[in-house]
């Protein structure tokens, strides 16, 4: 059996690099290897204090703010850091990079962080591949299995100005996604302008459905290639909500290829066994915006990853 080691109550100043950052996500970040499900029974019961006060899950950290940690066992690991092979790994992803950006194209199967079963993600193995860089934060997620541009901030400031292009929907900000839906789609270009929810079970998965009450999210559907059995799609999003593009598939009856968690279990059976899809076909392909701190525009563009244009060769086939 694996020894435990104990961790007692801790107070942390929130500093400028963290200002900003929820507190579950801090929590995650600090107690490693602890499940998330103990991380939001302590929040609930109000053991997480934040300047002595009780605090949800989704409250947002102002530098100088002081976060208690209640003590908490972690069971021992036999390594804490990532290897110098994902190190290496995460490092050949960087297609762009200047003082305050930084752009990678995001391999499938890696998450933007540690949590849900990783010990860490992308974040986290870039933060220890470049140990003396003082700042790096995600500026937008990604979904595990989804791959393409990524985009991170390398300076408070350009993360600010990122975020701040998000929330007012800046008409220079464009995100193009390329997908594989299920079905023959029937119609051109169609912009899905559907409310998003999310709802979370006993063990803090969440799952996103349309819904009049949720937030604004609107998602532009242009059709590239039809073939028999499924669509290939350019979806263009100028929102970022989670799983924005594959609660509105399936709202539309076309959920993405290969997605284990709103997809067509047949269809996902029959598309990997006959075409070769081991992976969800979700492909941030093009990423559009103001840098930050010189107003300039950059666009940048990750092409489709080998493993599915052999997906689309196999279907042209037919």
């Amino acid at each position: 059996m694996t020894q435990a080691n104990p961790i007692p109550a801790i107070i942390v100043r929130i500093d400028a690099a963290h200002a900003g950052q929820r507190l579950d996500n801090f929590l995650f970040s600090q107690l490693k290897g602890v499940p998330k499900t103990w991380i939001y029974r302590v929040v609930r019961k109000g053991e997480v204090r934040v300047n002595k006060k009780r605090s949800k899950a989704h409250t947002r950290l102002e530098s100088g703010d002081e976060v208690r940690i209640p003590p908490v066992r972690v069971a021992g690991r036999n390594s804490t850091s990532p290897s110098q092979s994902a190190m290496d790994a995460v490092l050949d992803t960087i297609i762009f990079e200047d003082e305050h950006l930084l752009i990678m194209n995001k391999p499938s199967g890696w998450p933007v962080h540690g949590g849900s079963g990783s010990d860490y993600g992308i974040i986290e193995t870039l933060r220890a591949a470049r140990p003396n860089m003082p700042f790096v934060e995600l500026a937008h997620r990604l979904d595990k299995g989804t791959s393409g541009c990524l985009e991170l901030a390398r300076s408070r400031q350009a993360l600010t100005g990122l975020q701040s292009q998000l929330r007012r929907h800046d008409a220079s900000v464009k995100k193009v996604y390329t997908t594989l839906l299920q079905g023959r789609w029937r119609s051109g270009r169609q912009q899905v302008d559907v409310n998003l929810s999310n709802t979370v079970d006993q063990n803090h998965s969440r799952t996103i459905q349309a819904d009049e009450q949720g937030k604004a999210a609107i998602t532009e559907f242009s059709p590239t290639r039809v073939f028999a059995l499924a669509s290939l799609m350019k979806a263009t999003i100028t929102t970022g909500r989670m799983h924005q593009i594959r609660a509105h598939a399936v709202h539309l009856g076309h959920p993405v290829a290969g997605d284990d968690k709103y997809g067509n279990f047949g269809f996902n059976r029959e598309m990997k066994k006959h075409y070769g899809l081991k992976r969800m076909f979700l492909h941030a392909s093009r990423i559009s915006f103001r840098h930050p701190l010189d107003d300039r525009s950059l666009s940048f563009n990750c092409p489709l990853p080998e493993e599915l244009k052999r997906v689309l060769n196999g279907l042209g086939d037919e």
